[in-house]
């Protein structure tokens, strides 16, 4: 939580109407959407002057959250935006704790500014560019966090379904359906109250897990067709070339989850999904794991990535063949590591 004295400061702050930005990171899934737009809902019935300005698109699944339409896109209207961040008196960012998390073009245009930053995260190791930090990587979710902030903040009496429906849809993600170990008894009570508020569960539940296209479902296809069994390393991998997402017609969000199906097989619990982006030049990575095996550690030090300890994402930039070689490698040395380990 934050301390008394940075939530007096924040509220004083926030007495009167500002111009405030709000952003999420690079790439944005249900909780990056869901605690920018709950926290969007919530800032402009305090009569604030607030725009969310996301780095790229996000995913179709998350078009219905209310007023999605409004969300500014960086990289389409770089201009409009650079003018909203110069104009904003405070910048909240979102579900991410390192400004290099919205992509290089975004990130030297928001080191440029001299502005009060506002971090609302549950990652590890975060930077020190906000002036009021609430980063705990104990929480399941931002969203989650976002409603604990308003509680803090004595504005409770405020969350609406608009807000409730947002931070539901976050905590339901990033949750994974509520089966992730940081899903507690205190998320259950705030989505409990969410519900109170207005929340269609099941409804939501429809609109992201159980929509697809003909064109996603044959990409699933493919992905669990290219899945790979390393059973010695207790690991499983999936690979999708370029190639592969333009025959089956990709948008973005058509490969959320599919990491997770690695995780589905008995005695493994580590798994990857290694997506080819010929326009990137890399090779985007997610990973998943089960119990003690740290996958943030894991993307930190071999992927230029990081996360939470079971899920967590990097890049390579080598080729494909390259890049699953180098992960073979890397597993086969930290077995021989562990191996020694134990017989000394």
């Amino acid at each position: 939580m934050m301390t008394t004295n940075e939530i007096e400061a924040l509220k004083e702050l926030l007495a009167s109407p500002k111009k405030i930005a709000i952003i999420p990171h690079r790439n944005p899934d249900g909780d990056a959407m869901g605690s920018t737009l709950g926290l969007y809902h919530f800032l402009t019935q305090k009569k604030h002057d607030v725009s969310v300005i996301s780095p790229n698109e996000f995913p179709n699944f998350l078009a219905w959250m209310p007023e999605a339409e409004k969300v500014m896109i960086f990289e389409k209207n770089p201009e409009n935006c650079t003018e909203k961040l110069n104009q904003a008196d405070i910048i909240f960012t979102l579900d991410f704790n390192a400004l290099h998390r919205v992509g290089d073009f975004m990130q030297a245009t928001l080191e440029k500014l001299e502005k009060t930053f506002v971090m609302i995260d549950h990652h590890q190791s975060p930077d020190n560019y906000s002036k009021f930090t609430f980063s705990d990587t104990g929480y399941g979710s931002t969203c989650e966090m976002v409603y604990h902030f308003i509680h803090q903040l004595g504005e409770e009496n405020l969350i609406n379904k608009n807000i409730a429906t947002c931070i539901y849809t976050g905590i339901v993600t990033d949750s994974g359906s509520f089966r992730f170990p940081l899903t507690t008894s205190t998320t259950h009570r705030v989505v409990a109250d969410l519900i109170d508020k207005g929340v269609e569960n099941s409804k939501i539940h429809n609109l992201l897990f159980d929509t697809s296209s003909y064109n996603r479902l044959q990409l699933l296809g493919r992905a669990l067709q290219n899945m790979k069994l390393l059973p010695e390393y207790k690991t499983s991998y999936i690979t999708l070339s370029q190639e592969e997402l333009d025959t089956f017609g990709y948008a973005k969000g058509d490969t959320e989850g599919i990491v997770n199906y690695g995780l589905s097989l008995k005695g493994f619990d580590f798994t990857a999904i290694f997506i080819e982006n010929k326009e990137e030049g890399l090779i985007k990575i997610s990973f998943r794991s089960q119990g003690a095996f740290d996958v943030n550690q894991f993307a930190r030090n071999h992927f230029s990535g990081g996360g939470h300890i079971n899920a967590a994402g990097g890049k390579s930039d080598l080729s494909m063949e390259e890049t699953i070689k180098q992960f073979i490698a890397i597993l086969a040395s930290e077995k021989k590591t562990t191996d020694e380990t134990v017989l000394t």
